[in-house]
C-alpha cells in the first residue's frame, strides 16, 4: 500500500489522543515539502486561491460579547475567530479532534493554543503496537509526493487497495476515510475492518484496538470516548458507500486541481489495480466506483483493550451504533470548534481526568478549586 504517513499515535493509560490525528501531521509535512519543491522549481503555488478567500467565520460568542459592550463599534474588541477558522481552515477535522474535544474541551483548547505535550512512553508503546498490527496485514512502500493533489491521490489509492484486501482476504488495517459530517469535512484512519467469519452476514465490522499501561478495565468515560471514535468511523464508511462523494465540494474546499497530471511514480502504483489514471480526478473516479461496490458496515462495533506489556487481551467490548447519540455528540463538539460557546471543563464526576492532564497547572478550573 502506498504511504507517506508517519506511524499512528498510540494511546496511554487515559485512552484519548489529545493530539490531532496523524493525518494532520502528515498533511502539514507534505504541504511544506511540496511548497518548497514548487518554489524551487518555479511552479504554481499549491494554494492558489488562498489570497482570494473571504475571511473565515468568526466566533458567535465573540460577536455577542462585542455587541453587549455598548458604545461605538470602534470601541468594541475585535471578534475572536473560531478554533475551526484558526486551526483547521481549509483542512478537515480529524476524528481524534472530535474525541479529544469530547474528553475535555478545555484540554483541547490548551492543545490548540499552546501545542501538544511531549509524547509519553506509554504513547510511544501504543504507537509501536499499532505499527506492529498494521505490518501483519499491510505492506507499506515509499512514494514520492510532489503536490497536495498527489498526497490525496495516495490516500484514495490506500482506500482502494485496503478495501480490495478486505473483500479478498477478509481483513485490512489502517484504512483512511473522509467525508462530510454535520456540514464539516472529517478524516480518520480506521484501525481495523474485518469481514465476518460466518456466512450469515456480508457486512464488515469495524474494530479499534487500544493499549493500556495497567491491567485494568477501562472506565465508562474511556469506553464512551472509544464508542464515539468508532461511530465516527462507521458514519464516514457508510456515507462513502451510501452517498455520492461530493467531488466538486471536495475540490473547492481543499483548493485542489482535478486536472492535475499525476507523476510516473504515482501512476505505477495505480496500474497494477487495472486503472488507467492520468489525472487526480481519474483517481477520485476510481475511488467512487470502489465505494459503490462495497457493503455497509455492521451496526455492531468492537473495541479491544490490550495490556501494553505483553499484548494480552484485557477486554473486548461490543456495542451498537446509535445514530441519535452520535449526532448529538458531533453537534456538541462542533459547537466548541465553531465558537458558538466557551469551552467546557470536565464534569465534576470526571474531574479525575485532570490528574492525567499536562495542562492542569494552567487550568483556571483547577486554580479555582484549590482556592476553595
Amino acid at each position: 500500500m502506498p504511504s507517506a504517513a508517519a506511524p499512528r499515535p498510540g494511546t496511554e493509560e487515559i485512552p484519548v489522543e489529545i493530539v490531532s490525528d496523524e493525518e494532520m501531521a502528515f498533511i502539514d509535512a507534505a504541504l511544506a515539502a511540496a511548497a518548497a519543491a514548487a518554489a524551487a522549481a518555479g511552479a504554481r503555488p499549491l494554494l492558489t486561491s488562498a489570497a482570494r478567500r473571504t475571511a473565515p467565520p468568526l466566533s458567535c460568542a465573540a460577536y455577542s460579547a462585542a455587541g453587549s459592550a455598548g458604545g461605538d463599534i470602534e470601541d468594541s474588541p475585535l471578534p475572536r475567530r473560531s478554533f475551526l477558522a484558526r486551526f483547521r481552515e481549509r483542512r478537515a477535522l480529524a476524528v481524534t479532534d472530535i474525541t479529544a474535544t469530547e474528553w475535555c474541551e478545555k484540554q483541547m483548547e490548551f492543545v490548540l493554543e499552546h501545542g501538544k505535550p511531549e509524547r509519553t512512553e506509554a504513547m510511544k508503546a501504543g504507537s509501536d503496537r499499532h505499527a506492529q498490527l498494521e505490518q501483519e496485514v499491510v505492506e507499506r512502500v515509499d512514494v514520492d509526493i510532489r503536490s497536495v493533489e498527489e498526497l490525496w491521490a495516495v490516500k484514495f489509492m490506500n482506500f482502494i487497495i485496503g478495501t480490495n484486501q478486505l473483500m479478498f482476504e477478509g481483513i485490512t488495517r489502517e484504512l483512511p476515510v473522509i467525508g462530510v459530517v454535520e456540514g464539516s469535512w472529517m478524516i480518520g484512519i480506521i484501525d481495523e475492518i474485518r469481514m465476518p467469519m460466518d456466512s450469515i452476514s456480508s457486512q464488515p465490522i469495524l474494530v479499534d484496538t487500544k493499549t493500556r499501561v495497567r491491567p485494568t478495565i477501562p472506565s465508562e468515560a474511556q469506553k464512551r470516548n472509544g464508542r464515539l471514535q468508532l461511530m465516527c468511523y462507521k458514519h464516514l464508511w457508510d456515507t462513502l458507500i451510501a452517498k455520492k462523494f461530493p467531488a466538486e465540494h471536495f475540490f473547492s474546499y481543499f483548493d485542489l486541481d482535478p486536472n492535475y497530471l499525476l507523476s510516473d511514480d504515482i501512476k505505477q502504483y495505480i496500474s497494477p489495480l487495472g486503472f488507467n489514471a492520468k489525472t487526480f480526478e481519474d483517481v477520485l473516479n476510481y475511488f467512487n466506483v470502489t465505494c459503490q461496490a462495497l457493503p455497509l458496515s455492521q451496526e455492531l462495533l468492537l473495541l479491544r483493550y490490550e495490556l501494553q506489556a505483553d499484548h494480552s487481551l484485557l477486554e473486548e467490548y461490543q456495542f451498537t451504533y446509535d445514530s441519535r447519540w452520535f449526532k448529538d455528540q458531533i453537534q456538541e463538539a462542533l459547537n466548541f470548534w465553531q465558537g458558538s460557546r466557551e469551552p467546557k471543563f470536565a464534569t465534576e464526576e470526571e474531574r479525575w481526568k485532570c490528574s492525567f492532564c499536562k495542562f492542569a497547572s494552567k487550568c483556571p478550573m483547577i486554580a479555582s478549586t484549590s482556592r476553595c
